[in-house]
């Protein structure tokens, strides 16, 4: 199996299964004496760790990264750097009714039908517990830009869609966004969410989201024009998270239905002799390139597809059957994808600034 690694300068490979001893990554490309321990990427996959709430899968793993290679004295060397996470909460029998049966919505049946076979506990190699590789990796890209932006860049996301129900942006608060377990930036729409979400989870059933996530201090021409817009690898980190099936950046597809006239963000004169721009319906990309302004990227998340409804589907001999799967999932994906799209938004703008660096000398 090809296509597990991410990444040009800045770039990590992941391995490991669901149910498998550990996960783990290796991170390379990254810069000599740059500042690093294990607390520094825990801080992120605390976010992430799943079974901190009734609205998120069950399974307890306590996430607890260790840095094998590449740190010496709290310093990165230069060399690669090794990462694990042991599994210890599996359930794998959870799985034994859809050992020969293929859930429908989950990559089960592609799977069998390229490689002949496949990991059906929880998943395996595709499921979501991978993304844990991928926040260690975002932590460490984190302490790339902190150390060679000057002020570092501020990265954070917030969910702002579950299902139909969407926040109004006029009470927007990224304070509140902590303070809730649905990473969400406006409190009354949390509340709603919560009784919402409840519903949903006790009939056994599952909803998708919206996650909106923010780069801001990002320098002044990251990224490369045609292939290798900031964008077009922005799209492609977050559309490689399990369950995204779509993005947009700046006004996104509502740039759609506007004129030139108001998707244009014009600009005036800076007090830094720069420009100021008056808008940003970009979202912080022009022509492939960061402009400085915020990067804002948007992605929709489906439904979990594990779910205790009967669907109808085929088992391996190809007869019809139903389908109900049991286990611990996400009602809503969504929420633990916000950590995810950060990680991932850190790793492209990490393996960009590089890129430039590289060019620049």
């Amino acid at each position: 199996m090809s296509g597990n690694a991410f990444g040009h300068l800045f770039r990590f490979t992941t391995f490991g299964e669901s149910h498998g001893p550990a996960i783990g990554c290796v991170v390379e490309g990254v810069p000599a004496r740059i500042p690093l321990e294990e607390a520094d990427l825990q801080v992120w996959l605390d976010r992430r760790r799943p079974g901190q709430n009734r609205f998120t899968t069950q399974r307890r793993e306590p996430d607890q990264v260790r840095i094998l290679s590449g740190v010496y004295q709290g310093l990165t060397t230069g060399t690669p750097i090794g990462l694990l996470i042991e599994n210890t909460d599996q359930r794998s029998k959870d799985y034994g009714n859809i050992a020969d049966r293929f859930r429908p919505g989950h990559a089960d049946w592609v799977y069998q039908q390229k490689y002949g076979i496949r990991d059906p506990r929880g998943g395996g190699r595709a499921s979501a517990r991978e993304t844990a590789m991928r926040v260690a990796a975002g932590g460490v890209a984190r302490r790339v830009l902190d150390t060679l932006v000057p002020g570092g860049v501020r990265i954070r996301g917030a969910m702002v869609q579950m299902g139909p129900h969407a926040i109004d942006p006029r009470l927007w608060d990224w304070a509140t966004v902590e303070a809730n377990p649905f990473w969400c930036p406006d409190a009354a729409a949390a509340a709603a969410w919560e009784e919402y979400l409840d519903g949903i989870r006790k009939a056994g059933s599952s909803i998708g989201g919206v996650v909106q996530v923010e780069a801001g201090n990002v320098p002044v021409g990251l990224g490369a024009p045609v292939y290798d817009k900031l964008d077009a690898d922005l799209a492609k980190a977050m559309m490689s998270i399990n369950a995204v099936k779509g993005v947009e950046i700046g006004a996104g597809f509502a740039a759609a239905t506007l004129t030139g006239e108001d998707n244009a963000d014009e600009m005036r004169r800076g007090p830094d002799g720069g420009a100021l721009f008056l808008s940003n319906q970009a979202g912080g990309i022009l022509g492939g390139l960061s402009t400085g302004q915020d990067i804002v990227l948007r992605l929709a998340v489906k439904p979990t597809s594990s779910i205790l409804t009967p669907r109808r589907s085929l088992d391996i001999d190809g007869n019809e059957v139903d389908v109900s799967t049991h286990g611990r999932h996400d009602p809503c994906v969504a929420i633990r994808a916000v950590p995810v799209a950060e990680a991932m938004m850190a790793c492209t703008l990490a393996d960009h600034l590089l890129r430039a660096r590289a060019i620049a000398h």
